[in-house]
């Protein structure tokens, strides 16, 4: 019987998972999907290792209402679709590892009790991420639960780059500049390697442009800077957050408005970004096709952000060399990339139209001193790698995927 590793990668308005067979040249997609618009309108697609459609259909609410469920559509997808095989292990991307976590990790009970201690960091995530580990625990209970963690990437970050201008005993406590989407930001770094090895070994800008966004500076291949930190409130505007905040406005939200955390924190995660802009929506597609005065107001700031972070991140490089587009809105929206890039050609920044509006490989022009990329992330593929790696720690018999 063959042995599969599954993935999970849970957010706050969507689940993607995959199966990967194990081989002994890696981990091998057979099939993988998302539910997409959990909580408003959850819609599920699962494509074949090909990128065939074997299931699409359209839930309800209350089919997604709870982690467990929204778990149970997904797995009950793959078992439809899927030949009979030994459930090895289960990865799990984890947003936030704070101190503590810089590897994958077997999951046991104290390391589910310092995921759960981090939740507040990362409230949109980790509470997701953490309900996916404990309904995997209850329905494949002799697999493997390995957590992997968007903040791994960025440990290799100087002491000035991470932390904040506090007394250096918060810094010591754990609150300090830990930057997030770091599965993402590997998965591009290993796809470079294989198409642009010259990228890697330079000077690199990567935006993860999406519900959530954030940049980093990656020089020779190690993150140096990133524009997220304590929390994934921090940096680029994004779909419903904020982004960087003067910390008066949260003094000012306290004593004038006297709002409380709870209040404060759905402003800033959940009703700010290009939703809070717009009026309208979180969504870059629905302002794109809305045209309204207020849509394209959103989109600009979103824009000038991101020009802004680029100047930033390349000074903290001393140049720049290379620049990479993925997550949602990097992938798919080219008016987007050509808002950012038109007004980053002080760098040496100069797009191709025709590469950039069908999304190529390669999407600057010749005469660009700046190399620039569009890359399609695979956070379930790096997840896959890491648990492959961590099976070694164990050999005891796998349950079947198959109930």
């Amino acid at each position: 019987m063959t042995d599969w590793i599954l993935t999970l990668n849970a957010g706050s308005s969507s689940l993607k998972f995959a199966v990967f067979e194990v081989a002994s040249a890696g981990p091998v997609l057979r099939a993988g999907g998302q539910i997409e618009g959990i909580g408003t309108s959850p819609h599920l697609v699962l494509r074949s290792g090909h990128g065939e459609v074997l299931d699409e259909r359209r839930l309800t609410i209350a089919e997604t209402e709870r982690p467990a469920t929204t778990l149970g559509w997904a797995i009950a997808a793959l078992l439809d679709n899927v030949p009979q095989a030994r459930l090895t292990a289960v990865g799990h991307r984890v947003v936030h590892g704070g101190p503590g976590y810089g590897t994958p990790v077997q999951v046991d009970d104290i390391v589910l009790a310092e995921l759960r201690r981090l939740a507040p960091l990362a409230p949109l995530h980790q509470p997701h991420n953490i309900a996916g580990i404990e309904s995997c625990k209850v329905q494949f209970p002799d697999a493997m639960q390995i957590a992997c963690f968007d903040t791994a990437f960025h440990r290799t970050h100087s002491w000035v780059a991470d932390t904040f201008a506090l007394p250096r005993a918060y810094y010591d406590k754990g609150v300090r500049r830990y930057g997030f989407h770091g599965l993402s930001y590997e998965s591009v770094m290993q796809q470079l390697r294989t198409s642009a090895p010259a990228a890697v070994s330079g000077r690199l800008v990567v935006g993860h442009l999406g519900a959530g966004a954030s940049m980093c500076a990656i020089r020779d291949g190690r993150s140096i800077g990133s524009t997220m930190g304590f929390s994934a409130l921090d940096g680029l505007p994004m779909g419903t957050r904020c982004g960087q905040l003067d910390p008066g406005v949260v003094l000012y939200l306290i004593e004038e408005e006297g709002m409380n955390s709870r209040e404060i924190a759905d402003l800033l995660y959940r009703q700010s970004g290009l939703k809070g802009l717009s009026g309208l929506s979180g969504d870059v597609r629905d302002l794109e096709a809305a045209g309204s005065v207020a849509a394209e107001q959103a989109m600009d700031y979103f824009a000038c952000r991101t020009i802004r972070e680029v100047g930033a991140l390349a000074a903290t490089l001393g140049g720049l060399e290379s620049l990479v587009f993925c997550g949602g809105i990097g992938e798919n929206s080219w008016r987007m990339r050509d808002r950012i890039c038109r007004d980053l050609d002080w760098l040496g920044v100069r797009l191709e139209e025709a590469a950039n509006r069908s999304a190529r490989f390669v999407i600057s022009s010749d005469s660009s001193r700046v190399k620039v990329f569009v890359v399609r992330t695979n956070e379930e593929a790096v997840i896959a790698r890491h648990v492959l790696s961590c099976l070694g720690l164990r050999s005891a018999q796998s349950p079947s995927l198959v109930s």
